[in-house]
């Protein structure tokens, strides 16, 4: 499979920098460079890459303002490359798939790499699932709904049930089933359970892949709510609603995330 790359820094020689640090990785294929975000939005637009490689520190239009124009198209799998560590939590609300700090070591590219190669082969397994099932739903209907359940066994035997958690010296085995809600700031998860409170290192993208989506779904894009554990929704102003859990906790669902929520939540 060839990863599609667009690198975008207004600094030419940070560009040639990642270039030759991208040399050894065979798959990478780079269609386009850019040295400013509107130039960025549009070769995005143009070339519909699978990756963007993005400074966050740029004249006009900065990297966040880049992720904030593609809203309207399904957007690449971004890394922000920056030389400040203040960025970070910014950059993973704005769903980037990493954070490199320049100098940019090969190391450290490997390991975004091997992340960026695992999760575009998630999205073409489903992809072509998705494919599969809508020629079987037309010419062999049976079929396709035996495809769908065998799918649904398998996708649930695959998410875990029990996470193990290392907080304050201790190591906390946590069945899913208690898990409430989830809030992230940046590479840390904070893991309500109803009756306790547990910090996780790790990114919410990465969380999200262990959870079955079908019971934990995003509400806020800082936010998992465990679907199960809702006993009530309250409509609130601007299109907003709020989830009241179990616990009494109230959780508010942004507008874009509401539809996604509905269709579990009846």
């Amino acid at each position: 499979m060839t990863i599609r790359t667009i690198l975008v820094d207004d600094e030419p020689l940070a560009i040639q920098g990642l270039q030759l640090r991208l040399e050894p990785h065979d798959d990478v294929e780079i269609v386009d460079t850019c040295s400013n975000g509107r130039e960025a939005i549009r070769s995005i637009k143009t070339h519909k890459p699978d990756l963007v490689f993005l400074d966050i520190q740029m004249p006009g239009f900065d990297g966040f303002s880049v992720v904030q124009g593609l809203m309207e198209i399904e957007p690449p799998l971004f890394v922000f490359v920056t030389a400040y560590g203040d960025h970070a939590i910014r950059a993973f609300e704005a769903q980037a798939m990493d954070y490199l700090m320049k100098p940019v070591e090969d190391d450290r590219l490997a390991d975004t790499m091997a992340r960026v190669r695992e999760r575009l082969a998630e999205k073409g397994s489903s992809e072509e699932i998705a494919r599969l099932k809508e020629v079987l739903s037309e010419v062999a209907p049976e079929a396709a709904e035996h495809m769908a359940a065998e799918h649904d066994q398998h996708a649930a035997s695959r998410y875990e049930r029990l996470i193990n958690i290392k907080d304050r010296g201790q190591i906390f085995r946590v069945d899913v089933d208690s898990i409430e809600r989830i809030d992230a700031a940046g590479d840390y998860m904070c893991i309500y359970t109803g009756d306790n409170t547990l910090i996780l290192r790790e990114t919410m993208k990465d969380l999200e892949k262990r959870l079955d989506p079908r019971r934990f779904q995003r509400v806020h894009r800082s936010t998992i709510v465990n679907l199960d554990l809702v006993k009530q929704v309250k409509p609130h102003t601007n299109g907003e609603c709020f989830l009241v859990l179990d616990s009494g906790a109230q959780v508010k669902v942004s507008r874009s995330y509401r539809d996604v929520v509905a269709r579990f939540v009846h």
